[in-house]
């Protein structure tokens, strides 16, 4: 369930930031562009979420959430918050709210949450070599040797 949650939420969010990406290339300031920017968010957004859906790893689940939650980050802060151009960054302020950036919001919100459950729910991997205890013979547990 939490695989499907952390998907649609980023599914969503890429769908969004697909869609509005060359509404931001008139975006001022900075030497990236809001088109390159959104685009970019767009495609983590997207592989995150097929990384999730083909692999429900811890690492899968972290890059999801590290996706996710900058994505709702950046979107609270740049609504919020006139912060200007930053280094290569552009000015993304925006105050006003719309269907789309709800979509955008809830998408993001939920797949992050969730793939911060993921992350924390699922179990690591053991591989060869690490502190697992011996396997038992076929008789039963290994006894120690008798003198």
């Amino acid at each position: 369930m939490l695989r499907l949650l952390v998907a649609a939420g980023l599914a969503a969010d890429a769908y969004v930031h697909w869609v509005f990406a060359p509404d931001m290339a008139f975006v001022e300031g900075g030497s990236i562009g809001g088109d390159v920017l959104f685009r970019a968010q767009a495609v983590a957004a997207a592989l995150a979420g097929v990384l999730v859906l083909a692999w429900a790893r811890r690492w899968t689940y972290a890059i999801a959430f590290l996706v996710a939650a900058s994505a709702v980050g950046a979107l609270l802060l740049y609504y919020s918050v006139d912060v200007g151009a930053i280094g290569p960054l552009p000015d993304m302020y925006e105050p006003v709210w719309y269907g789309e950036k709800t979509i955008s919001a809830v998408g993001e919100g939920v797949a992050a949450l969730a793939a911060l459950a993921g992350f924390l729910t699922a179990r690591p991997r053991r591989t060869a070599g690490t502190d697992e205890p011996p396997a038992e013979a076929p008789g039963g547990p290994l006894q120690p040797q008798q003198r």
